[in-house]
Order: structure tokens, then sequence, then C-alpha cells
């Protein structure tokens, strides 16, 4: 697992203007920090990537350079995932990109669980390529668990990361468990999740405070 906040950088930066209930009246600021957040940590995962050496022509000769050898796929959960996912398509600016509509339904069984439901997902062929899965917040891990499975009908990925702005504990242990071949990117990891399964101290509803109330 990465994180940005293992050291300092101008990533505390925003994530300080994230987390401040003043500066977050600001929707464009607040998108645009989320994007920054996403553009920090889709150049952390380029250095993992496999790249391939090509001859480049210019005014003057050939220069040796290298280029991605597996396309990248971005996959966002609408729609607080989308300032995050444009930070990630400002980097990986040729990648394919996937879309999906999961969000938390009714509770079942007890206040301790809840049910996470998927109206739409739309997606390239994933087949050998590297598949980055994109969300805000990773809280219980419950929505990203269920996309990655879900994309997974589309073909099976040479390798897949899972990128958030802020996580917990829970989130992370849960990931860690069920899908230990997903490699972790945050900015952050909080305290803890609440009785309502929000991160403590977190940034409150990243939906909402891009976009408006629901």
């Amino acid at each position: 697992m990465f994180l940005l906040s293992q050291k300092p950088s101008i990533a505390d930066h925003y994530l300080a203007e994230l987390r401040d209930v003043d500066i977050q009246k600001d929707r464009m600021k607040f998108r645009r920090n989320i994007e920054r957040v996403g553009e920090l940590l889709a150049y952390e995962i380029s250095k993992t990537l496999t790249y391939r050496t090509v001859s480049v022509k210019t005014p003057l000769g050939d220069a040796p350079s290298r280029s991605l050898l597996q396309p990248v796929v971005l996959a966002t959960i609408l729609r607080a995932g989308l300032p995050l996912h444009q930070g990630f398509l400002n980097v990986f600016d040729q990648a394919d990109n996937a879309f999906i509509g999961a969000y938390r339904g009714h509770n079942i069984g007890s206040d301790e669980e809840f049910q996470v439901e998927m109206d739409y997902i739309t997606s390239p062929d994933l087949t050998g390529k590297t598949l980055i899965l994109i969300d805000p917040m990773l809280a219980t891990g419950s929505s990203l668990e269920k996309t990655y499975h879900a994309l997974l009908r589309f073909g099976i990925p040479a390798q897949t990361h899972i990128a958030a702005v802020i996580g917990c504990p829970e989130g992370v242990n849960y990931l860690q468990k069920r899908i230990p071949q997903c490699r972790l990117w945050l900015g952050a990891i909080d305290q803890k999740l609440n009785e309502q399964f929000y991160i403590v101290p977190g940034l409150g509803d990243a939906g909402d405070l891009s976009y408006g109330p629901k």
C-alpha cells in the first residue's frame, strides 16, 4: 500500500484544504483539490508500470524513449469519483474509461451492515490491461470490491490498482483480505468509521461537496 501523506509534500496542503469546512464552501476549489490529488496518485502509480523502449524521431535525429507497454483503463464510481477521475485522466490522457453507478442501499440485518446497489456499468475490454479503480473515499470497501468483481465480466486485467483520496483501517483491511491482488494507493488513512459508515475525521460527503446535495 502507498500513502501520499507518508512523506511531507504539496499533497498535505491539498488534503488540508479538502478537509477545511470553510474552504469546502467553494465547490470549484474542492473539485480541483481532488483532481490534484488524483494527478499525484496517478504519477506515483506510473512509476510502477511496465514500459517498452521506443525510438522517437525529432527534428534533429532519433531519441530513445519509453512508452507504456499495457493500455490503461480508468474505472470510476459515479458521481463522487468524477473529479478524482479527471486528475488521473490528466496524467493517463490516452486511457480508456469505465463508469459504474454504485451506491449505499438499505441496511441488511443490523445497523452495522448495508447493501451496495449497482444499477449501471460500462467498460471497454479489460483483458491484459492495467485497471485503475478510482473512488475518493475508501470507507467500508464494499462498493470497491463489488465494482471490481463486476468489471471482471469485461475481461481479466493484467494488474489492478485501487486509488482513493482518504481511507480508513476498516476499508483497507477489508480490501486486502477480499482482493489481495489489487494494490492500494491512498492520499491518507484516517482514524475509523463511525456508526453511519463515514470516515472520521474524513472530509464529509465528497459527492455532495463536489456537486451539491442529492
